[in-house]
């Protein structure tokens, strides 16, 4: 793809990210004429600029980038978006008296419509966040991206980036957790700093994409039980990246660069 013409190149890249492009535009915009938007946009405009492209780079970062900068634009055109976000301490799930139990996996038609409310829940959850911290834990959690190619696409520090989806997590967690059966939480084994490093290393092996191994045999019932929802949370919202591009969107788009 390096060396192909545009009209080689954003055809090609429309198959390959075109179904995550457009249920990233969903989740921001939670309707289907403005996801319909971003996905034109941003593939007209890579169309546009292809010359642009340098055959060294990431093509996914250089395609994100332009996404990322369509989305900032449609958000600054649209009024009553989310400005509050709640402190790292009103987050945190440690001072909880209930914890969540999870349900048992399988394809029990009643887990099977749990998880439906869950994903409507989680997208609720993401759609209240302010910008900032919605675009971040999309490209992650919902796209999959490493946190240093989005750095890159927002033009942020790594650790800034990670601050925002690991806050974001949290928010989800929140939601995922109202949404489960719920039992009394024993008291905390450990001291608040523990967990909180335990937390951090959790989030950070999400981060990585990795099992989280580091201090597993040591883990309280409660911070167990947090893990657990924590990788429902992702697990859901990976889910809500997965879909083709709807085909009447393909071809619009293929009859525009036409």
């Amino acid at each position: 793809i390096v060396n192909a013409t545009a009209d080689d190149a954003i055809p090609y890249l429309l198959d390959v990210h075109g179904g995550r492009m457009y249920h990233l535009g969903m989740r921001l915009c939670r309707n289907h004429a403005d996801a319909e938007d971003l996905v034109q946009e941003t593939f007209l405009l890579a169309y546009k600029n292809w010359s642009q492209f340098e055959g060294g780079a990431n093509i996914t970062t250089w395609l994100y980038t332009i996404a990322a900068r369509v989305c900032q634009r449609m958000h600054r055109l649209r009024s009553g978006q989310p400005t509050h976000m709640e402190s790292l301490n009103e987050l945190l799930p440690f001072g909880d008296t209930m914890m969540a139990r999870l349900p048992s996996q399988g394809q029990d038609p009643a887990i099977q419509t749990l998880r439906t409310e869950l994903i409507v829940q989680i997208e609720d959850a993401i759609s209240t966040l302010p910008i900032k911290f919605r675009i971040p834990i999309i490209l992650k959690d919902i796209v999959d991206l490493a946190v240093d190619d989005i750095a890159d696409i927002l033009n942020i520090k790594p650790q800034t980036v990670k601050t925002r989806i690991h806050r974001a997590r949290l928010r989800v967690l929140k939601a995922v957790n109202e949404r489960l059966p719920q039992q009394d939480a024993p008291p905390p084994a450990y001291s608040r700093q523990i967990c909180m490093d335990l937390l951090r290393a959790k989030q950070e092996a999400l981060d990585r994409g990795v099992s989280f191994s580091h201090g597993q045999d040591i883990l309280c019932e409660r911070c167990s039980a947090v893990f657990a929802s924590l990788d429902l949370g992702r697990d859901l919202c990976l889910e809500l990246g997965n879909g083709p591009i709807p085909p009447e969107l393909r071809q619009k788009l293929i009859s525009a660069l036409g």
